[in-house]
C-alpha cells in the first residue's frame, strides 16, 4: 500500500511517526511519502519537506510568509499527484491540509482520505465542519470530546485514544539526567516556551524573567533540536538558567513545577503529573484576531479536556512576571493549591482512557480500506 501523509509540526511528526510503525507491523508493502521530519525519517520512505519550512504561527507570521505557503502548497499537490498514493493521511496543520484534502477529494476521487489528529475546528469558526464530510472520508479523534463535536456535522468520525498517553507510558526516567546534563541539585523549575520560532521569541524572555524572584532554584528551558541554538543561549546563566535539548520528558519528571506555552506540552505535562501553569502570548494583531474568532473558554487542552479550570491560563496582557511569580509561589508554596491541580490530573487520565491511538488508527485504516 502506498501512503501519503502530511505533518506540519514538530508533534505531529512524533505521532506520525508512531504511526507509520504500526502500519508498517500490519501492512508489509506500506510504502511511505511524506511532508513531516526526522521521527517520520527515521522510519521509512520519503522525506519531501521538512516541517521546519512549514511550522508558521499566527496570522501574522503566516502573511509575511505567504509565498512560502502558497509554493508548499503547490508543491504537495504536485508530489501527490506523481505519487498517486492509495491513502493520504492528514495529521494536524490543518489550515495547510484542509486546502490539501479539498483539492486531491476533487482531482484524484480514487485516493482514500483519514485525518488523523483533527482540526481545532471546534476552537473557532465551527461551521468549517459541515464542509468536512465532502472531503474527508474518515477523521480519528484524540480527544474525547471531539468525536460528538464532529459527529454533529456527520462527519465519519472514532475515537482512538490519545497519542500523548502512549508516548508517555511508554517513556523510561532517565536517572542520571541531572549528572548527564550538569545540573545542580537545586529543585527545578522547567520552562517549556513551544517548537516553533515564533512561540519562543514571544515567550521565553517572559518565563524566565521572574528567576529573581526564587534564588533557591534553577530554571532549566526544554529546547528543540529543529530551532537554532541562538534562540536559546542567549538565556543561559551557569548555575541559574540551563539548556537542555530533546529532554522535555525527564526534564519534567525532574521538576517542581513547569511553566509551559500553551499547546500539546500542557496534556503531556499533566500526563506525567507536574504541576503547571501555561502562558500563551502573540502579536497584538494575531491576539485580537484570535480574541474575536475564539468559541472556547479556555486554550490549555487540560482545562479543555476537563472542561473546567484545573490549571492557571495566564494569556497576553496577563502573561506578566508579576502574575508568572504569583502562580509559581501559590503551586510551590501551598500545598492545597498544588494537590487539587495533580487531583484534576487524574480527571484527564480517566477521560482520555489507557488505549493505543496509533495503533488503533492502524487498525481502522486498513479495516476501512479493506472493506
Amino acid at each position: 500500500m502506498k501512503y501519503y501523509i502530511i505533518a506540519g509540526e514538530r508533534s505531529g511528526d512524533l505521532h506520525a511517526s508512531n504511526l507509520m510503525k504500526e502500519l508498517v507491523s500490519i501492512d508489509l508493502k506500506a510504502d511511505f511519502r511524506f511532508f513531516g521530519g526526522d521521527m517520520m525519517q527515521a522510519v521509512g520512505g520519503k522525506l519531501t519537506t521538512h516541517y521546519r519550512e512549514m511550522a508558521f504561527m499566527g496570522f501574522l507570521e503566516v502573511l509575511l510568509n505567504i509565498d512560502k505557503v502558497w509554493a508548499n502548497l503547490y508543491h504537495c499537490k504536485r508530489d501527490i499527484a506523481d505519487y498517486q498514493p492509495d491513502i493520504l493521511i492528514l495529521v494536524d496543520y490543518s489550515g495547510f491540509n484542509l486546502k490539501i484534502a479539498k483539492y486531491i477529494k476533487k482531482e484524484y476521487p480514487n485516493i482514500k482520505i483519514y485525518y488523523y489528529i483533527l482540526p481545532k475546528i471546534w476552537a473557532w469558526y465551527q461551521s468549517r465542519a459541515k464542509k468536512l464530510p465532502r472531503y474527508i472520508d474518515k477523521m480519528f479523534a484524540i480527544l474525547p470530546f471531539e468525536k460528538s463535536f464532529f459527529e454533529k456535522y456527520k462527519c465519519d468520525v472514532t475515537y482512538v485514544g490519545n497519542p500523548c498517553v502512549d508516548a508517555v507510558s511508554k517513556h523510561i526516567k532517565n536517572d542520571n539526567f541531572l549528572q548527564n546534563n550538569n545540573l545542580s541539585d537545586k529543585p527545578i523549575i522547567a520552562v517549556l516556551p513551544g517548537s516553533r520560532k515564533s512561540e519562543v521569541e514571544y515567550m521565553l524572555h517572559f518565563m524566565v524573567s521572574v528567576l529573581p524572584g526564587f534564588q533557591d532554584y534553577q530554571f532549566v528551558v526544554a529546547a528543540v533540536n529543529n530551532l537554532e541554538s541562538k534562540y536559546y543561549e542567549a538565556f543561559k546563566r551557569p548555575g541559574i538558567v540551563s539548556i537542555v535539548y530533546e529532554q522535555t520528558y525527564d526534564l519534567l519528571l525532574h521538576s517542581k513545577v513547569a511553566i509551559v506555552t500553551s499547546g500539546t506540552a500542557t496534556l503531556e505535562t499533566a500526563l506525567l503529573r507536574v504541576p503547571q501553569l501555561v502562558c500563551y502570548a502573540t502579536s497584538n494583531t494575531t491576539y485580537l484576531i484570535i480574541r474575536f474568532l475564539i468559541k472556547v473558554k479556555y486554550i490549555s487542552l487540560v482545562n479543555l479536556i476537563a472542561d473546567k479550570e484545573i490549571v492557571k491560563e495566564l494569556i497576553q496582557d496577563n502573561f506578566s512576571p508579576t502574575n508568572v511569580m504569583a502562580e509559581l509561589r501559590q503551586i510551590l508554596e501551598n500545598d492545597s493549591y498544588k494537590n487539587k491541580i495533580l487531583s484534576g490530573y487524574d480527571l484527564i487520565f480517566e477521560k482520555l482512557g489507557n488505549t493505543n491511538a496509533g495503533a488503533n488508527t492502524a487498525k481502522y485504516i486498513l479495516e476501512d480500506w479493506n472493506r
